[in-house]
This record gives structure tokens, sequence and C-alpha cells, in this order.
């Protein structure tokens, strides 16, 4: 499943370029395992740096959210559903740029029209029709990318139950 994941990862990253995009700038494969290499960033991530402020000014929530869209956009243009925003997965350069990294989760080749129905993701950032399993598309994403604006803004999460179950139900509601 693991390898299936990277596998995945290294089609769409070989196909994607954007500078709010980790580049790919090689992969080969042994006899069990495929390794990518990629950007080496120093910047970090959104995670850590949320962490330790605990919520950031409007000013570079606007910055880090149009690179964002930028970077959604271009995959979406390219039928590729994210499907795992969240700070973890959002590096950032030394002068600050985000760079969108682990597609593991994402899928390839779905136009405006068609559904995905995979359960997958982190719960706290996934759409109500992918926690609900009716089918989704592009736009699961733009609502991981306004939990992710919430939280930058708030330093919380809209939707936070004392265990999954919970926190789907919230979800819902």
């Amino acid at each position: 499943r693991d390898r299936l994941r990277t596998k995945v990862e290294r089609d769409i990253l070989a196909d994607v370029n954007h500078p709010f995009v980790v580049k790919l700038h090689y992969a080969f494969q042994t006899e069990g395992k495929l390794y990518l290499i990629l950007d080496f960033l120093r910047g970090g991530d959104l995670f850590t740096r949320l962490s330790k402020e605990v919520m950031f000014t409007e000013e570079d929530v606007k910055f880090y959210l149009a690179e964002l869209a930028l970077g959604l956009d271009h995959l979406h243009s390219l039928g590729i559903i994210y499907r795992d925003l969240k700070p973890e997965n959002i590096l950032l350069d030394e002068e600050g740029h985000i760079k969108l990294t682990d597609f593991g989760l994402s899928k390839e080749a779905i136009d405006h029209e068609k559904k995905a129905y995979s359960f997958c993701g982190t719960v706290e950032y996934m759409a109500p029709e992918v926690v609900n399993r009716q089918g989704h598309s592009h736009s699961a994403d733009w609502w991981s990318y306004g939990v992710l604006m919430f939280e930058m803004l708030t330093g919380s999460l809209p939707f936070q139950g004392k265990d999954r179950k919970e926190t789907m139900t919230l979800i819902l509601k």
C-alpha cells in the first residue's frame, strides 16, 4: 500500500511543475522500495510554525492562502485532487514561500464532473462529502483550504471532537 502511494506521488510530481509544489528531481527503485528525490526545503513546515506561533497575522495568512490557492488551482487544472491538505503537508522554503508535498493520497485524472469515493485524508480537514462517502471532487480541497484558513487565523480547528467519530459528526452538522 505504501509503495502504491509512493508510485502515485511519483507519477503526479513527474507531471506537475509549479512554484508552490515540491519538485521531483529524481526517482529510483530497488527491489522493494521506491525512492523520490525532492526539493530540500530549509524553512520547515507550516505545522511547526503554527505550533510555535499558535496563530498567524492576517498578512501572513493572506500570503500563505494566495500561494496555496495558486498551487491547488494548478493541480485541479491537471485533474488532480490533493485530498490531504493540512499544515504538516505544507513546507516552507528559505524565503517563507510554500511548497505542497505528500501526494500519496492524491487522485489523478479527475475532471470536474467525476468523483472519487475513497475515505482518506486527515479527519479534521475532511469535507462533509468525504466523511459521508457520497463521492468528492476538487471542492473537497477547497473545504480543507477553509479549515486551514480558520486554523491559521484562530489557532484552533473549527471541528474538533474528543475522538474521530465525534469530529466527523461535527463536520456533518
